[in-house]
């Protein structure tokens, strides 16, 4: 009996934990100390409303307050106002998702997808997926996997990349143990943000591309109208490469090209402003409080390459890193930030840039794995380079998004 009551508290812990994980970011907006959230219908509509309780500082007094953001369909709003959280602190989800991958969808929220793991909760994620309608408030919705892609029968489905077209979800992945001497990239395709998505088999491997560590999937178009082409870009300290897709994105045409070297993993390029920006991921992604995982830039005006750093130095020479962008920050309690969803732009025009990073206060899951919640920073263009400010993962309260719902 005694073993029973254990497991039972056990279970309502490790649920009140996942809880009070999930919505942290409600006490933060509102700048409380010493935060307590609850959750509960109030309004008998069936889904989950949220109590938050703590203190707030007034003249050097402490003064306890309450809050309630009923849930409207998913935007929560506090009581009171329509307008929700005004403002956002890291991380905006936890306690996983690594390698994420974020969209707005034809529902008009936004969707992340991250590399599946086992969260605080006991639970195996398959691709667990989560949303939002204001990219600070989310919720975990499903996975997107019901079942493992077939084509492997070993390994993990990492770093997902999906892309909203033609009103259906693409999602290209890894699949990989750790140190695979045969990885590969899959597709798979819904007609939801959320899922099931339905594989659609081996894109390739290493074995068939010729490029070791065939992991992590870019998947890029440039041109307009019928002179669209599309591109996926891949690779993981073993160079980053590219090549094109067929029109139906499940075969790939012509030969692959070379736009880095071999100190990256994770990238992706961005097209503005008739530029093309490399993004790419240094470092170990997966080594705890230890981390050192950092995220580069180099610009190019041809998507092909050459790649530029700030110096003058081009990247596809293996040994040169790009130009410094976002590193993590022992003090600021952010280790490890990378990885990078594609860039997202507000309503109002402003771009943020999502990624994941390791709290060094909590570094790992409880099975072991390094534990990578999502975190957002707003970004800015200066003389023609990115920047977040102070290149480290923000500490405290920041401006939310514009987003017009």
């Amino acid at each position: 009996m005694k073993t029973i009551r254990a497991t039972i508290l056990a279970l309502i812990l490790s649920n009140f934990n996942f809880i009070a994980a999930q919505y942290s970011h409600f006490d933060a907006s509102l700048g409380l100390q010493h935060g307590d959230i609850t959750t509960a219908d109030i309004d008998n509509d069936g889904d989950l409303d949220i109590i938050v309780s703590g203190v707030n500082t007034e003249s050097g007094v402490q003064v306890p307050k309450s809050y309630i953001y009923m849930n409207n369909g998913g935007a929560y709003e506090l009581q009171g106002t329509t307008a929700g959280a005004k403002s956002y602190q890291n991380p905006i989800f936890e306690p996983d998702v690594a390698d994420p991958s974020v969209i707005r969808a034809g529902d008009g929220w936004f969707y992340a997808y991250g590399t599946e793991n086992t969260w605080t909760d006991g639970v195996h994620h398959l691709v667990p997926v989560i949303k939002s309608k204001n990219l600070v408030q989310w919720q975990f919705v499903k996975d997107a996997f019901t079942t493992r892609p077939s084509w492997r029968t070993d390994g993990g489905i990492w770093a997902p990349d999906v892309t909203y077209m033609n009103g259906r979800y693409y999602m290209f992945y890894s699949i990989s143990t750790w140190g695979d001497s045969n990885p590969g990239i899959g597709l798979a395709i819904s007609n939801y943000p959320a899922g099931p998505f339905i594989d659609q088999g081996k894109v390739f491997d290493s074995s068939t591309i010729g490029v070791s560590n065939s992991i992590d999937p870019s998947f890029f178009q440039t041109g307009t109208g019928d002179s669209i082409k599309s591109y996926l870009f891949w690779g993981s300290f073993s160079g980053i490469y590219g090549i094109e897709l067929s029109t139906n994105f499940k075969t790939t045409v012509g030969s692959k090209f070379k736009i880095a070297g071999n100190a990256f993993e994770a990238s992706y390029i961005r097209e503005k402003d008739g530029k093309f920006y490399f993004f790419g991921s240094l470092g170990s992604c997966c080594d705890g409080a230890n981390s050192q995982y950092h995220v580069n830039v180099a610009v190019a005006t041809n998507f092909k390459g050459p790649y530029y750093d700030k110096n003058g130095n081009t990247i596809i020479n293996d040994g040169q890193v790009g130009s410094a962008f976002l590193t993590g920050n022992q003090s600021s309690g952010w280790v490890g930030p990378g990885h990078n969803s594609k860039i997202v732009t507000d309503d109002a025009g402003v771009d943020y840039f999502l990624y994941h990073a390791i709290d060094v206060a909590k570094p790992t899951l409880p099975g072991g794995a390094t534990r990578r919640p999502l975190l957002m920073d707003k970004m800015t263009w200066i003389n023609g380079w990115p920047e977040i400010a102070g290149g480290v993962p923000s500490k405290g309260l920041r401006t939310s998004p514009t987003i017009n719902n």
